[in-house]
């Protein structure tokens, strides 16, 4: 009961956050210079049909009429609408969103059974040639750009290998409704149709590869300094005295007190990719949410913009209450403070 507490106290303070960001991104998107209005109907536009549409949108209002209309909006789903596409914000982002999810799903857990791996390997042999070896690895992946990678992968596999395609999320021939959860590869199981399921992993495997990388590199630096830290531990070397079997010692007694830092990086890595993932969207076509905030971006598509950023701050808050839950499932100390 008492974690729970300590859980309901920080959605809360999530709440909090998200009115803070709610503040701030209104007020930069009204401080900004240019008239939207007349860059969304373009040059031809009439004074008449300017101001006609300003109204519609609600910029003829005061700062605070204006703020006070779109949290109301905010709370009911309604994100304005876009000044790119002329269609309700909450129907572009709804549209976008899986596809960006389903990347940065397919990112974190590529990176994860990657990283951790490597990481425990790399404090199994510390010092040793697979010690080096993975840092080599994850100080390469943490330098290399991820539009870089994603260029490099694009063309060996794709132009020079023909093995796998380089853009869009499924072949252009392909008809396919994700019309359950909105990612293709889960949906496509869910209708049976294992030809769809196929082709959407052969098409998420680029692009998730190379957004992957440096992630993955981060991944397996913490798991391999927890683990070290955690050897360190008497009842490790007491494990080690009583001729605890290596397997064991490592995987039962290091590895889960070490998890909770690998943990913790894939969640906000998984939150924070969610807005940073445009790079990799535009370099291999990738419908997502990423992609089309750039693209609003551009265009001075206020509402948009902030409707991007609303998003992607209530998952990132999401994200963070589901990493508290997990981390206090895996290591109990910390139930233990969040009583106190």
């Amino acid at each position: 009961m008492e974690f729970l507490l300590f859980l309901v106290r920080r959605a809360l303070w999530s709440l909090l956050v998200l009115f803070g960001l709610s503040v701030v991104i209104f007020t930069i998107a009204r401080g900004m210079p240019g008239d939207p209005v007349r860059l969304a109907l373009g040059p031809r536009a009439s004074n008449e049909q300017v101001e006609q549409f300003r109204q519609t949108l609600g910029f003829d209002k005061p700062l605070i009429q204006q703020y006070g209309i779109y949290v109301s909006g905010l709370v009911g789903g309604d994100l304005g609408l876009s000044l790119l596409t002329k269609r309700p914000v909450s129907d572009d982002i709804r549209e976008t969103f899986a596809a960006t999810f389903e990347l940065v799903l397919a990112t974190i857990t590529i990176a994860f059974l990657f990283g951790v791996p490597l990481g425990v390997a790399a404090a199994r042999w510390k010092d040793k040639w697979p010690d080096n070896l993975v840092r080599l690895i994850a100080i390469f992946s943490a330098v290399t750009p991820s539009f870089f990678l994603a260029l490099v992968l694009q063309i060996l596999a794709g132009y020079v290998l023909h093995i796998l395609p380089t853009t869009g999320r499924l072949p252009p021939g392909m008809v396919f409704s994700a019309d359950i959860t909105g990612l293709v590869t889960l949906d496509s199981l869910l209708h049976g149709r294992l030809d769809v399921f196929g082709e959407g992993l052969r098409y998420l495997l680029l692009p998730s590869l190379a957004l992957s990388a440096a992630t993955m590199g981060q991944i397996a630096r913490i798991t391999r300094s927890s683990m070290i830290d955690v050897a360190s531990q008497d009842y490790i070397e007491a494990s080690r005295a009583f001729g605890v079997p290596e397997r064991v010692r490592v995987f039962k007694y290091m590895l889960r007190p070490s998890f909770v830092p690998p943990l913790t990086i894939s969640g906000l890595e998984f939150a924070s990719l969610i807005g940073n993932a445009f790079v990799v969207e535009l370099v291999f076509a990738w419908p997502g949410m990423a992609a089309y905030g750039v693209r609003t971006i551009m265009q001075k598509d206020l509402n948009a913009v902030m409707g991007v950023v609303i998003v992607s701050g209530v998952f990132f808050v999401i994200v963070n209450l589901v990493i508290d839950v997990l981390v206090g499932i895996v290591d109990p100390r910390i139930r233990i403070r969040g009583r106190r």
